[in-house]
């Protein structure tokens, strides 16, 4: 049997990525039979599963960028198609169906019909002899038409027929809406791409999950649902800390999942309280792009303030609870390479680091499976570490830009080139001495990304 899911028809690129996460996380093997980024339908068979039903289920059952899934009953370009596949398909299993309650109903993609044609095509299904009770709500099977239509088309170009074995995770959007959360700032991500890069990461309980960008903790509340234990940290304590009795443990506290929340940590990758050992499952970031005032991290280009500095009273500032500890400028490039070796150096095997990055510019034609990292046009070419497999590349466009979510899992140490590892270290140790060589340099010099994103505004404004 070969089953149906019923994506929704946004994040394109995000949708196959998700599910083949998914679906490494329930163990389960899937092929794809149908699919396209054009299309909200995709076509896929359980290879080796002793249960397939069982294995759809568990597929879907977290899944926020699916719909449901259905076992595919039958295809087709024309009604008198899809019954005859219907027939040679399915017969032998209408008996099994034909005396629970059930229900009929369509989906047209890019189409519409009244439900006066609706309820005519339903009921050319009738050869199937279904005796039992019509019943809207709550059937014991639930069977579906889907219909896809060319954009303004008359008729459909396909049709499929399917009975529903599960519904997604989707409703959890609804939960974490950020117009419903106690606690959140202009940069904190949406629900449902926190959920989706929470899936990529594979988060489930008996894991943990680390972001050391936590802001308001968009990520982490969304691990924390699947399951896993979470913490973060940033450089700025007070997003943590909050006012007023709201935090970032006070979303937690929201949600019900207080108990799974280990704390946040005022701390950047360059100066991080964590040991370098392989314990998290899964590092889950958005590093901040520097657009608004340029990159920082913690330090200073001025001499005194490299040393404690004592008030008026002889007690060290930096014990203060108002302290604000003293930033520097950092480069864009320097911190994406930080957060790779970050997450080589912290990542159990297998453990997986989803990271967002900016692109300045739209992007056309790129194809994640190239050979050649560099695309045309682009600001910035994906980051490498010899010791991570970049396992997806999903993308989100914007007006004059789009940012791209970057999944890596942590290779055993076996699998890890040690020449290539060797020589990437020392290179990081070239790059960071001619950082701590220019001192003078500014945050706009050390981000491209930031010019190319305000030239890009600046060109539209002018019209060019």
């Amino acid at each position: 049997m070969d089953y149906l899911i019923r994506f929704v028809q946004i994040h394109e690129t995000f949708r196959r990525p998700e599910t083949d996460s998914l679906a490494e996380m329930a163990g389960v093997k899937i092929e794809w039979l149908s699919y396209s980024e054009d299309s909200p339908f995709a076509i896929i068979r359980f290879n080796g599963a002793s249960d397939p039903t069982a294995a759809a289920r568990a597929l879907l059952s977290r899944s926020i960028l699916g719909v449901a899934i259905y076992e595919l009953w039958g295809s087709g370009v024309d009604y008198e198609s899809l019954h005859n596949d219907i027939r040679d398909r399915t017969q032998p299993l209408w008996d099994q169906y034909s005396r629970g309650t059930f229900r009929f109903d369509m989906d047209s993609f890019y189409g519409s019909r009244p439900a006066s044609e609706q309820r005519k095509i339903i009921e050319t299904f009738s050869y199937m002899a279904f005796t039992g009770q019509i019943r809207m709500r709550q059937p014991d099977n639930q069977f579906r038409i889907f219909e896809e239509y060319e954009l303004d088309g008359p008729i459909p170009h396909h049709l499929h027929f399917g009975r529903l074995v599960a519904e997604s995770d989707r409703k959890a959007m609804n939960k974490y809406s950020l117009k419903t959360r106690n606690y959140i700032a202009t940069t904190s991500m949406d629900a449902e791409l926190s959920l989706v890069t929470a899936n990529l990461a594979q988060a489930a309980p008996g894991t943990l999950a680390y972001d050391p960008f936590m802001g308001t903790g968009s990520f982490p509340v969304a691990c924390a649902h699947f399951g896993a234990a979470v913490f973060g940290s940033d450089l700025d304590g007070r997003s943590i800390r909050g006012k007023g009795g709201r935090n970032v443990s006070s979303n937690f506290d929201q949600y019900g999942t207080a108990a799974q929340y280990l704390g946040g940590l005022v701390a950047d990758l360059t100066n991080t309280p964590l040991r370098e050992k392989r314990f998290l499952n899964s590092i889950v970031c958005d590093p901040p792009y520097g657009v608004r005032e340029g990159l920082k991290v913690l330090g200073s280009t001025r001499v005194a303030l490299k040393e404690v500095v004592y008030l008026a009273d002889g007690k060290p500032a930096h014990l203060q609870a108002n302290y604000v500890p003293p930033k520097r400028p950092y480069s864009f490039m320097r911190l994406l390479d930080d957060i790779l070796d970050f997450s080589a150096d912290r990542l159990a095997d297998d453990g997986r680091l989803c990271m967002w990055m900016p692109v300045a510019g739209l992007i056309e034609g790129e194809d994640p499976a190239a050979e050649e990292d560099a695309v045309p046009d682009t600001e910035y070419t994906i980051p490498r570490h010899p010791g991570l497999e970049l396992v997806s590349l999903c993308k989100q466009d914007f007006n004059k830009w789009s940012r791209r979510l970057l999944t890596y899992r942590r290779k055993a140490d076996a699998a890890v080139d040690q020449e290539q590892l060797l020589a990437y270290k020392a290179q990081r140790l070239v790059i960071a001495e001619g950082s701590q060589n220019d001192l003078k340099a500014r945050a706009d010099d050390l981000n491209a990304f930031r010019r190319k994103y305000f030239q890009g505004f600046k060109e539209q404004a002018t019209g060019v």
